[in-house]
This record gives structure tokens, C-alpha cells and sequence, in this order.
């Protein structure tokens, strides 16, 4: 089943909310940075002109942590569907970022509590490229809104 991006970032901050265990939270970031990578590339290609170029940002970003050594990206060792995958559309842009900017912060308090008290070096690691992952995606939602607000208010008097 194909769904629009809102409704993507629900089920995401549903799922983890759900997450029980250290593995899963550290997964689930990673089902984050998906879902950043599938937004970002839907705007770059579909979204407002004058978001594109940052879009594109965004894109790279979600991407480049998908494809993290660390970032699996899935539970179960890599069997699970890729929850962005099923990203068809983005009804509201500014909605969808602004859900996705609090997913993104949700999800860099989970893997700082994980974080810290990780007793494992390999967890501790893992917590932290899914944190600058969650922040470099953060700043990207941040001036993509910031753009469409200045859009949306048209230039200062």
C-alpha cells in the first residue's frame, strides 16, 4: 500500500514509541533516515520550485545514513520492508516537514538514552553516527521550512 508522507511519519514515531529494545530503537533510526532519503527525493523531483535544491540536501542526507556500515536500517537482520518505500506523495510539504523535524528529535532523544547507558562500545557507536544522522537531517527539514515560509510570506516590505 502506497501513503502519503504524513501519514509514513505516524506510523514511523508509532513504531518507535513501540521499540522495547536497544537493537530496536537503533533500527528504527534507521527507518527514520529512510524515510528522510524517500521525502527528500519526492520534494527534490516533485515538490514547490524553490525547495528543490535543498530537497535534494535532504535526500543525500537521509541517504548517506541509510547506507551507514552501521545503519542497517531494518530489524531482523535486514528482512523487514523498508517502511519508505511505500512514500507515494506529500499532500501538505510544510505539514509533512513539520511532522518529520519532531520525528527527527524524537528520535535523537531515543538513541541519546540509548547512548548513555549503552554498555556495549559497538551500541555506543552505532547511537552516535544515528545522532549526527538525525541532526544533519534536522538542520535539512529546518531550511527547507524556513524557505517555505519566506515563500509562503513573500518578501519583507
Amino acid at each position: 500500500m502506497r501513503l502519503d508522507a504524513v501519514h509514513l511519519i505516524k506510523a514511523t514515531r508509532h513504531a518507535l514509541a513501540e521499540c522495547e529494545s536497544v537493537e530496536e530503537i537503533v533500527a528504527e533510526s534507521w527507518q527514520v533516515q529512510a524515510l528522510v532519503g524517500a521525502i527528500g527525493r519526492l520534494l527534490a523531483a516533485s515538490g514547490p520550485q524553490s525547495v528543490r535544491a535543498d530537497a535534494r540536501g535532504l535526500s543525500e542526507a537521509g541517504q548517506q545514513a541509510r547506507h551507514s556500515s552501521v545503519g542497517p536500517g531494518l530489524r531482523d537482520g535486514g528482512t523487514r520492508e523498508v517502511r519508505a518505500d511505500r512514500l507515494s506523495q506529500i499532500q501538505d510539504p510544510k505539514c509533512a516537514l513539520s511532522d518529520l523535524s519532531g520525528l527527527l528529535a524524537e528520535t535523537g532523544v531515543a538513541l541519546v538514552l540509548v547512548a548513555v547507558s549503552a554498555r556495549e562500545e559497538g551500541v555506543y557507536w552505532q547511537c552516535i553516527e544515528a545522532i549526527d544522522a538525525a541532526d544533519e537531517s534536522g538542520e535539512c527539514v529546518a531550511a527547507i521550512l524556513r524557505r517555505l515560509e519566506a515563500q509562503e510570506h513573500g518578501p519583507a516590505a
